[in-house]
This record gives structure tokens, sequence and C-alpha cells, in this order.
């Protein structure tokens, strides 16, 4: 392992410990108390500039590094969600391959996907209205609503066959 990778590892832990120990009601209380303690020695400083000062400069900094440590906690944690969500898909007989790579379709595409279940949702909400069995009624679809519900990927190939 290079330097640069063992860095990388600790700089993970260190904000993914950070991420949580700073999201915590301790971590309220404590940021609470500094503010109280800060204002009670207004008076000691005689409410100057500095002491105004210290507190904006300390709120700002931490600020500005918590803002690394979190989205670098929050990207992480998506991808490990999207990687969960990709298998699933590869191993789904009836998902679509092209859902895979979706976090990187443009937001035309993704606005396109959204009406499309829209109308899905639409649609299996008239048929529920209609009298229909639907597969949540009766837990099995017909090959009708699945082909509705999740139509082949562009190729005809389905992930995971």
């Amino acid at each position: 392992m290079d330097v640069k990778e063992d860095l990388t590892i600790r700089f993970d832990r260190a904000a993914d410990g950070l991420t949580r120990a700073l999201g915590s009601l301790p971590a309220l209380a404590a940021s609470v108390a500094l503010v109280v303690a800060w204002v009670l020695t207004g008076p000691m400083f005689n409410f100057s500039n500095t002491w105004q000062l210290f507190i904006n400069t300390t709120t700002t900094v931490i600020t500005f590094w918590m803002v690394f440590v979190i989205q670098s906690s929050a990207n992480r944690q998506s991808k490990a969600t999207q990687l969960k969500l990709d298998e699933l898909i590869r191993v789904l007989a009836d998902a679509r391959n092209e859902f895979v790579a979706l976090d990187h379709a443009t937001e035309q595409e993704l606005s396109a996907r959204e009406e499309e279940f829209g109308q899905l949702a639409e649609h299996a909400s008239t048929a529920d209205i209609g009298g229909s069995a639907t597969p949540s009624r009766t837990g099995h679809a017909t090959s009708t609503q699945r082909r509705i519900a999740s139509p082949a990927s562009s190729d005809g190939r389905r992930r995971g066959s």
C-alpha cells in the first residue's frame, strides 16, 4: 500500500468518525455551550472587535473544513448505496440494464424516466380503480403487466441473463 492510499484510508475513517461525532446531540450541546461562553465573556472584552472576530473566524474555519469532511462521507455512502442498487438490478431478471448507469444520465433523461414512472403509477392506479387484479393485490403479475412495468432495454437484453 502506498502513502497516498494510506492517507486516503485514514482520511476516510477520520471523516466518517467526525461526521458521526459532530452530527450528535453532545456536539450540538457543546457548540451551544461555546456560544454561550463566548457571549458571557463579551463584557470582559468590552464587546470588542477582537472578541467578535474570534467567534466569526472560528465558526467560519470550522464550517469550511466540515464541508469537505461531510462531503467525503456523503460521497462514499452514496457510492455504496449506488453499488448495492446496481447489484440488485444486475440479479433481477426483469430489471432494465440502462438503469445501472442512470446516475450518469442527463437531466433530460432523468426527467423522461420520471415521467415514464409517473405514467406507470397512473396506469397501475387506474387498473386498481377499474377492478382488475394487479401484482400488489394478487401477488402475481400477468405477462402484460410485467411488460408494462419493466420493458426490455433498447438492445433487448436483461441484466444478469
